[in-house]
C-alpha cells in the first residue's frame, strides 16, 4: 500500500483565493460575522482522510452532493516557529498537489468537522517535487478536470497570501514540524461531483494528482 505524503499534521487553509473573500463580502458584514477574518482560516484534515493519487474516494452515505478543491501542498523540511516570511521558504523540502473532498458548505464560521473529516478525503501526491525545480510560486496555477473536462483554474497570484507570508503567519499560530503539509489555499467554488468522476488536479512542475469517485 502507498503512503500519504503526510507524516504529521495537514492544515489546509480557507479564502485564500481574493474571489472568494470578495464573493463572501456581504456575508461577513453580517451576523454571525461582524467583520472579515483578519487572520488565515485554517483547518485540519486528520490522519483518518489523509490518501493517495490514485486512490478511489468513496461516495458519504446519505449524501446528495459532494465537492473537491485542488490546491498546492508545501512540504515542511525542517522545523519551524515564529520565522519571517523572507526565511520561510528555506524551512521548505517540496510541493505537491492536494485535493480536498468533502460535503458543500455555505459558511466559514465554524469548522464544518461532518464535511471535511470524512474517511479518505484528502489525497496528497502524486509526489513531492525539491523546491529548487519551481522557482516562481506566482506563476503556478492549479487546473481541475472531471471527466476530462476543466472544471476549475486558480493562479497562485489571485492569493491573498502568498506562500512565504502564509508559512511565516501559520508559524506564529502553531509549531510545524518535518512531514508537516500545508494545502495554501482552494479556489472560491468547489467543484460539484457525480458518483463515477474522475478528478485530475495539475500544477504545471509539479504534479498531477487523479482520484475517481466511488458509488457509481
Amino acid at each position: 500500500m502507498i503512503e500519504s505524503l503526510v507524516s504529521g499534521k495537514l492544515v489546509c487553509v480557507a479564502l485564500n483565493d481574493r474571489q472568494h473573500l470578495i464573493n463572501m463580502h456581504e456575508s461577513f458584514h453580517s451576523s454571525p460575522h461582524k467583520a472579515p477574518p483578519t487572520q488565515p482560516v485554517l483547518y485540519f484534515k486528520p490522519r483518518n482522510t489523509w490518501n493517495v493519487d490514485g486512490a478511489k474516494i468513496e461516495w458519504p452515505d446519505n449524501a446528495e452532493d459532494m465537492v473537491v478543491g485542488a490546491s498546492l501542498g508545501i512540504v515542511i523540511g525542517r522545523e519551524v516557529c515564529r520565522i519571517s516570511p523572507e526565511q520561510s521558504l528555506s524551512y521548505l523540502s517540496g510541493y505537491t498537489v492536494v485535493h480536498d473532498f468533502s460535503l458543500p458548505e455555505a459558511s466559514y464560521y465554524r469548522p464544518d468537522i461532518k464535511g471535511k473529516c470524512l474517511d479518505g478525503t484528502a489525497p496528497v501526491g502524486p509526489a513531492s517535487i525539491n523546491t529548487d525545480l519551481v522557482p516562481d510560486l506566482n506563476n503556478l496555477a492549479v487546473v481541475t478536470c472531471v471527466d476530462g473536462e476543466v472544471k476549475s483554474t486558480l493562479s497562485l497570484a489571485n492569493h491573498v497570501r502568498d506562500v512565504a507570508e502564509l508559512l511565516s503567519t501559520i508559524s506564529y499560530i502553531m509549531t510545524l514540524q518535518v512531514g508537516d503539509v500545508i494545502a495554501v489555499g482552494f479556489p472560491c467554488e468547489r467543484v460539484a461531483l457525480h458518483k463515477g468522476a474522475v478528478v485530475s488536479s495539475t500544477i504545471e512542475g509539479v504534479g498531477t494528482l487523479t482520484n475517481t469517485v466511488g458509488g457509481a
